[in-house]
């Protein structure tokens, strides 16, 4: 984890009860952090901010640790039977983020340490399912990654999930940050992917988060140690030479992994909702990102009951056929799981 992107940090004092925040509270105090207690991590008032875009950022260099007390698990698709909180928010910037519209006008960093009981609900859903296979995903809200090496909840939820019969775990990040995740006994029950995006996409919107390059060499050494991988691209934007800059992007995806065969790709089109437009342009004022309200976009509603401007049927057809074309090219033994 990188200290300039956290200059706060809260503990709520429940949490100093567990043993993993108690050593999260060590670490950081030896670390130099100034360390706030709270009475609950959903009320966090020390963060400064007078204007929206200041109330993000101050928001975003924010890491609060605390107890997850609802402990019903939310649905996830399509990747996913459930959600599995082991935090929420995300140390990234990116311009795009439907987070921006969820996490409230600071949305800071939430980590959990009452793992054992987040992991001893996901059995509980396990049992209850059987003999159906279960599906978790551990980054819905958030990117785990950058945190783990004070938290250790992924190292932990893998372990779990090895020894789940009727269960898989899937996470995606953007960071590069998995060298303590490598050599862990996954037994092939936990994908790690990663989120990929053009060069140009990753420099203009995705602030704070690994270069192209490192993404690809991450996953390449997850693969190499026998981890289950995947490839979300997303979101795929149309403004330029899409189709060259994409295709750029997957002859360097190519040449790296074209070795492993179990690689799962999920493609999702850029969509946004009008709240989340508002909110971008209070962030981030001289955005380019293509929002414009006309006949390129169709009005659909999601699976949380608001609507989203997507693509039209035309360009989301020209997406599909673009990477189904490119990715059946370069991974003829890969699983598409969805382009939506």
């Amino acid at each position: 984890m990188n200290k300039a992107y956290f200059k706060r940090v809260f503990f709520e004092e429940q949490a100093l009860d567990y043993p993993v925040g108690k050593a999260m509270y060590d670490k950081l105090k030896v670390q130099g952090y100034d360390i706030g207690l709270l009475k609950s991590h959903n009320r966090v008032t020390g963060i400064p901010g007078k204007s929206a875009r200041e109330s993000f950022f101050q928001g975003k260099n924010t890491l609060v640790v605390g107890v997850r007390k609802t402990l019903d698990f939310a649905p996830c698709k399509p990747s996913a039977h459930f959600q599995l909180p082991l935090v929420t928010g995300c140390q990234g910037i990116c311009e795009y983020c439907y987070l921006n519209t969820q996490l409230g006008k600071k949305p800071y960093t939430r980590v959990y340490v009452n793992i054992d009981e987040i992991l001893a609900q996901a059995a509980n859903y396990i049992q209850q399912r059987q003999p159906e296979t279960t599906v978790f995903e551990a980054a819905a809200t958030s990117d785990p990654v950058p945190v783990e090496p004070f938290s250790g909840a992924l190292a932990q939820a893998i372990n779990f999930f090895a020894h789940q019969e009727y269960a898989y775990l899937k996470f995606v990040t953007k960071f590069p940050s998995i060298d303590s995740l490598l050599d862990l006994d996954h037994r092939g029950r936990t994908r790690i992917r990663y989120s990929l995006n053009t060069d140009r996409i990753i420099h203009d919107y995705e602030h704070r988060t690994a270069v192209l390059d490192e993404r690809i060499q991450a996953l390449s050494r997850l693969l190499e140690h026998g981890y289950p991988g995947g490839v979300i691209i997303a979101p795929v934007i149309l403004e330029g030479n899409w189709q060259e800059e994409y295709g750029h992007m997957m002859d360097k995806l190519a040449e790296a992994l074209s070795a492993y065969r179990d690689i799962h790709f999920e493609v999702i089109s850029h969509r946004f909702a009008r709240k989340a437009k508002s909110n971008i342009l209070d962030v981030f004022p001289q955005t380019t990102l293509p929002m414009n309200e006309d006949k390129s976009r169709s009005y659909k509603f999601g699976q949380f009951g608001y609507g989203k401007l997507v693509y039209n049927k035309a360009l989301l057809q020209e997406i599909k056929s673009f990477f189904t074309d490119a990715i059946g090219r370069h991974f003829p033994e890969a699983k598409i799981d969805y382009i939506i």
